[in-house]
């Protein structure tokens, strides 16, 4: 199989540790709900940190390594899984830090108005007067709701802090990348 684009990957979590003696990686998943990485069949592992100073794209793409899924399910707020090919203990602790991605594609599919939140970022958000507020450049969840950070994706300035509730959020246009809220520019 040929080595996908990092742009066609999707981060979803990081090797915390090993798991027991046979192999097994312990994951610390981005996500409070990691179905992707539990249902994932395959995994590319990085062993290199996320924007890390000097290292080139080609570099870090070379770095990747793909793995079948043997087993994942989830283990004390972690994702313990079991990779074709890692044995014992020693195998998975070298994987110690790889971040762990899988292709986009292989996301299940998601119920009406619920979405992905790597698909909510790079969306321009409006309100219901035809404001440009920015774009939205992250999303966290605060225990209750999920929070969108629009700003400017350029300098990673944050603007706004915006509840994704029902209430605010008036429509999402995936394919348009525009999310319409009922909100103010100057909240």
């Amino acid at each position: 199989m040929n080595t996908p684009s990092l742009n066609d990957l999707i981060e979803l979590g990081a090797v915390q540790d090993a798991q027991g003696l046979q192999g097994q990686i312990k994951v610390r998943p981005h996500s409070s709900d990691p179905v992707a990485l539990l249902s994932s069949k395959e995994l590319w592992l990085s062993l290199i940190p996320r924007r890390h100073v000097g290292v080139s794209a080609s570099a870090e793409q070379a770095s990747l390594t793909l793995y079948k899924v043997k087993q994942a399910k989830m283990h004390s707020g972690t994702v313990v899984i079991a990779l074709d090919g890692v044995t014992d203990r020693d195998q998975a602790e070298a994987l110690k830090g790889a971040r762990i991605l899988v292709g986009r594609d292989v996301f299940p599919k998601t119920e009406k108005d619920s979405y992905y939140w790597v698909d909510l970022i790079g969306c321009k958000a409006i309100n219901l007067q035809d404001q440009d507020l920015g774009e939205v450049i992250d999303v966290t969840d605060n225990g209750a709701h999920g929070v969108i950070a629009i700003g400017n994706p350029e300098t990673k300035t944050i603007l706004q802090l915006v509840p994704f509730v029902k209430e605010v959020v008036q429509n999402v246009d995936l394919p348009s990348k525009r999310i319409t809220l009922d909100w103010q520019a100057d909240w």
